[in-house]
């Protein structure tokens, strides 16, 4: 979110952003950029979006999506028209469709464009973790949450006057449910402000940085710590894998395995990154582009991960990215990797490259302005 805004900013645009404060990522606005602050007008609304016992078995027993039901709010809601009411504006942007229950409240208080930022194919994410519970219990509610979210992302695609998805292939899944317009937007960075550490290490050091209240990250570092280090570590004792992240599970800080380093929140991201040399990102689940992904190929690291990890970029296996959707082909990959780090080198400049190209900031906001354009001329024509 803060690309596209920095993005329409730097191109003389005005900006207003109104934004959700939840539990779970609690801001604290006085610790918010002044710089930013001031050039986007930001607004914050306390919301409770804990998850409730009472709320769940209600949006269950009424076949509604818990996940879009936590997002409702009345003091929200207040806050947008009272912001809609004092200034007219071209462009609506919502960021994720849990932020569609607010469209009626739009349309009657403004004649802005509304667009839809589809971060993911959000039931997707839970359908991929329903496949992955064998408790049966656990599996039904997981495919009743997909089943009903799929249901309300389905009807808000027609709901919009246009959607720009963070990947091609959510782009096209989209484009089958809906006649509105649809592209493909991805992510993009800076790649000033991402300095790349180009060098050929013995040992490589392997790491992973992601946020762990994710529930695909945990589960699929639970998968890799059960089915792949222990084999890693038999085939090369002296390896390393440093863990990092915010929110780490009692359970992992307490993970004692040879060779495993669990650090929990840092207190610089890219510094970390910078430090150490190859990713891995053990995703079996989820939906979208991973940005932590992009990220650590823009400061020229290797990645490893899955299909599902790499979901959203245009890679080339072998070359700026390591696929491997197995135990046997993880274990296999990282052990290749670890006694020949000129590999890691070769793939983290051509990762670097991959990023600069596609993945540049400044040519993604110009697509996204010309899709705004051409949004609001047919708006306009209508």
């Amino acid at each position: 979110m803060k690309s596209i805004i920095d993005g329409l900013l730097k191109t003389g645009h005005r900006v207003k952003v109104l934004a959700i404060n939840s539990e779970k990522y609690k801001v604290d606005s006085e610790a918010i950029q002044d710089e930013l602050k001031q050039k986007t007008g930001l607004t914050l609304v306390d919301v409770d979006l804990r998850i409730k016992p009472f709320g769940a078995l209600n949006a269950l027993v009424r076949n509604r999506s818990y996940h879009v039901e936590r997002f409702i709010s009345a003091s929200f809601e207040k806050e947008l028209i009272k912001i809609l009411e004092t200034e007219e504006y071209d462009v609506v942007q919502l960021e994720t469709v849990f932020m569609a229950p607010y469209i009626p409240a739009i349309r009657k208080y403004s004649k802005a464009v509304i667009v839809l930022r589809a971060h993911n194919i959000e039931h997707l994410i839970w359908k991929r973790l329903a496949r992955q519970s064998v408790f049966f219990p656990k599996r039904f509610y997981l495919n009743h949450l997909s089943d009903t979210l799929r249901q309300f992302e389905l009807e808000s695609l027609n709901q919009v006057d246009g959607v720009a998805a963070i990947t091609r292939k959510d782009a096209a899944f989209f484009r089958g449910f809906t006649h509105k317009i649809v592209v493909d937007i991805p992510y993009g960075i800076n790649t000033a402000n991402y300095e790349p550490v180009f060098e050929v290490t013995t040992p490589p050091v392997f790491f992973h940085l992601g946020s762990m209240n994710w529930i695909p990250n945990q589960e699929g570092i639970k998968w890799m710590l059960e089915n792949v280090w222990p084999r890693v570590i038999s085939k090369v004792p002296d390896a390393h894998f440093v863990l990092a992240g915010r929110f780490m599970p009692d359970w992992l800080l307490h993970y004692k395995a040879p060779g495993l380093e669990v650090l929990g929140e840092v207190d610089n991201a890219t510094a970390f990154v910078q430090k150490n040399h190859i990713a891995v990102v053990p995703l079996l689940s989820g939906s979208g582009i991973r940005i932590k992904i992009i990220e650590a190929m823009a400061l020229g690291k290797t990645v490893v991960t899955t299909q599902v990890g790499a979901e959203g970029i245009n890679y080339t296996d072998q070359f700026n990215i390591f696929i491997a959707d197995d135990a046997a082909k993880m274990v296999a990959l990282m052990v290749q990797l670890f006694q020949h780090p000129e590999k890691a080198f070769n793939c983290g400049v051509a990762a670097r490259k991959l990023v600069e190209e596609q993945h540049n900031s400044e040519k993604i906001n110009v697509r996204l302005l010309k899709f705004y354009n051409n949004l609001i001329q047919n708006n306009c024509e209508d």
